[in-house]
C-alpha cells in the first residue's frame, strides 16, 4: 500500500502489486518522497484503488540519503498525515510540499524551509497560531511591536499560550504559568513569514534564537491540537501528479 498526495485527489492510498520483485513495472517510483506521475483503477468510491503505472518525475534522492535531511522532511509529512484528510484536493498543500522539497533539496542548510512549511501549513488547514493580537482582548501587535491597546511593558516578553492558540497581552494575563515566552523580534518574523511566498525565504537572516521560539509555539500548537505531546515521527511519503 502506497500513500501519495496527489494534485487532484489529494491524499490518496493505494494497491501496488509485487513493488518488491525485480521485474516490478513500477521500479523505484515507489521510493519514499518520488515524485511521480501515476494511473490507477478502481470505482472511485474504491477504498483501495490498483496502482496500474508511475512515471518518474523527479526523485529527490538527495533528501533520502541524508540522515538529517530526511528526519527533517519526515516531520513535514507527518504534519501532512495527521491534519489531511484522505481523497479531498488541496493544491495549495500539493504546491508547498513540492516546492519545499525542491528548495530542501538546492539549499539544505537552510533551517527556514521546514519551519516555513510548518507554518504555511497550519495556516491552510485553518489552525494557525495567532501572534499578531490578543487572544481575550483582541489587541494589535504591529512590526512585533505592541499597538495602543496591546499591554506590555518595554523590553518585556510577549506571552503565547497554547491554550489560547495566541498571544495575551499583559492586561489579560491570568496566570504566567504554562505560557511560552516570545521575543518581539520572533513575533515579527512569524508574522512575516506566514504572509511571505516560499521564494522569498532565502533572503531571510534570521538569529538560531527566534527559530527555536517559532519551532516550540509551532510543535507545541500542534501538540495540543491533535490532543498529545510526542514529538512528530518519521513517516514515509511520495508525491504523485496524477
Amino acid at each position: 500500500i502506497v500513500t501519495y498526495l496527489t494534485r487532484d485527489y489529494g491524499l490518496l492510498k493505494v494497491f501496488a502489486k509485487s513493488p518488491r520483485k525485480i521485474k516490478s513495472r513500477f521500479g523505484s517510483s515507489l521510493e519514499p518522497l518520488t515524485y511521480s506521475k501515476i494511473s490507477f483503477m478502481g470505482k472511485e468510491d474504491a477504498n483501495l484503488p490498483r496502482l496500474t503505472q508511475s512515471d518518474i518525475i523527479k526523485t529527490f534522492h538527495t533528501l533520502r540519503e541524508d540522515l538529517k535531511r530526511l528526519l527533517n522532511v519526515s516531520e513535514m509529512l507527518e504534519l501532512s498525515l495527521k491534519f489531511m484528510p484522505e481523497r479531498e484536493p488541496h493544491f495549495a498543500v500539493f504546491k508547498l510540499l513540492l516546492g519545499t522539497l525542491t528548495k530542501l533539496e538546492s539549499d539544505s542548510g537552510n533551517a527556514l524551509y521546514l519551519l516555513y512549511y510548518k507554518i504555511k501549513f497550519i495556516e491552510i488547514a485553518g489552525y494557525a497560531p495567532r501572534l499578531d493580537m490578543c487572544g481575550r482582548c483582541g489587541a494589535g501587535i504591529r512590526n512585533g511591536e505592541a499597538e495602543k491597546k496591546f499591554h506590555r511593558p518595554a523590553d518585556s516578553p510577549i506571552h503565547f499560550y497554547v491554550s489560547h492558540g495566541s498571544i495575551i497581552c499583559e492586561k489579560c494575563i491570568r496566570d504566567r504559568e504554562g505560557s511560552i515566552r516570545l521575543s518581539g523580534g520572533t513575533v515579527r518574523l512569524y508574522n512575516s513569514l506566514i504572509k511571505w511566498r516560499l521564494s522569498n525565504i532565502n533572503r531571510v537572516k534570521a538569529p538560531a534564537y527566534m527559530l527555536s521560539e517559532i519551532g516550540h509555539v509551532i510543535n507545541s500548537h500542534v501538540a495540543y491540537i491533535l490532543g498529545r505531546s510526542k514529538q512528530l515521527r518519521k513517516e514515509n511519503f511520495a508525491v504523485a501528479s496524477g
